[in-house]
């Protein structure tokens, strides 16, 4: 079974006075969709899940479906968890409010074994129709999903299509890809779009598309049809906003630079989330000055 593939934008969640700002969450859905993005994804890493409620969680999701109906933007809703069941009762939310797929992160916290992360996904993937793709963040959860680990359950379970690589290692992709060249490979770090893209990965869940859809939508597409030259050349162009967009934990800093650039009216976080320090939040300001943000 395939999912969403293609140029995909981890969305932020913008807050206002400590609340969902449904208007201007709504509001980015639709410029992403203006800019040729292929999927939107609510409520991963870059969209805080881990400090939203359930109800703000499932909202934001109902929100996203509500936005992309009718359009060729799909939705690859965040359903993940430390706890199975929890990321089954989000995951079957999303599939009752018509998301196209679930992204859905190792558990994290609890670092189980290898045999405890295939019990998860083969639970989570049983409990629904719809498409997962698996997200291995080894920095953030503390356990690394092993590209053995992953095949098996990619050839196990029909309604798992692929997994979003955080790792920061194109070793890894290519040892995924030439071990099952099926296997979606999504790059989680853009950094390294154009690489794992010329490597055989069929997209990107990117932080910076936040910013630049447009820039990342040709980025991604190039690559897929083998223009790499062109690919690439939007990659090294992207290279300094990439950086300075990691100089703090995600989404700290995108979430600066969009309130620098007009796309979020207020600049807030949840504990334990803060704002940047002064010198990264000047460091942005600089890097962003470099580039043409359209509204």
């Amino acid at each position: 079974m395939s999912g969403p593939t293609g140029a995909m934008t981890a969305l932020v969640t913008p807050f206002k006075n400590n609340k969902l700002d449904t208007n201007t969450y709504e509001k980015l859905i639709k410029r992403q969709i203006k800019n040729g993005i292929d999927a939107i994804v609510p409520v991963g890493t870059t969209g805080e899940s881990a400090t939203l409620s359930h109800n703000e969680h499932k909202e934001c999701i109902e929100i996203a479906v509500n936005v992309c109906k009718n359009t060729k933007t799909k939705v690859l809703a965040g359903a993940g968890s430390n706890a199975t069941s929890e990321a089954v009762e989000l995951a079957q939310f999303a599939q009752k409010q018509g998301a196209d797929g679930i992204l859905s992160v190792t558990p994290y916290y609890n670092k189980p074994p290898q045999f405890g992360l295939y019990q998860h996904y083969k639970a989570l993937a049983k409990s629904i129709d719809i498409p997962v793709l698996m997200y291995n963040v080894p920095g953030r959860t503390g356990v690394d999903l092993y590209a053995q680990t992953a095949i098996k359950l990619f050839l196990d379970c029909k309604n798992i299509y692929g997994v979003k690589e955080a790792t920061g290692s194109i070793q890894r992709c290519v040892e995924l890809l030439s071990k099952e060249p099926k296997l979606a490979v999504i790059s989680g770090d853009d950094m390294i779009n154009y690489p794992l893209i010329s490597n055989g990965g069929t997209g990107v869940i990117s932080v910076t598309a936040n910013l630049l859809p447009k820039k990342i939508a040709k980025l991604t597409h190039f690559g897929l049809k083998e223009e790499y030259k062109k690919s690439k050349a939007i990659n090294d162009e992207l290279y300094e906003i990439n950086s300075v967009l990691f100089c703090d934990s995600n989404p700290i800093p995108i979430k600066a630079a969009m309130h620098i650039a007009g796309l979020i009216p207020t600049l807030e976080y949840r504990l334990p989330l803060v704002k940047p320090s002064p010198e990264n939040f000047k460091k942005i300001e600089q890097t962003l000055k470099k580039y043409k943000i359209n509204i």
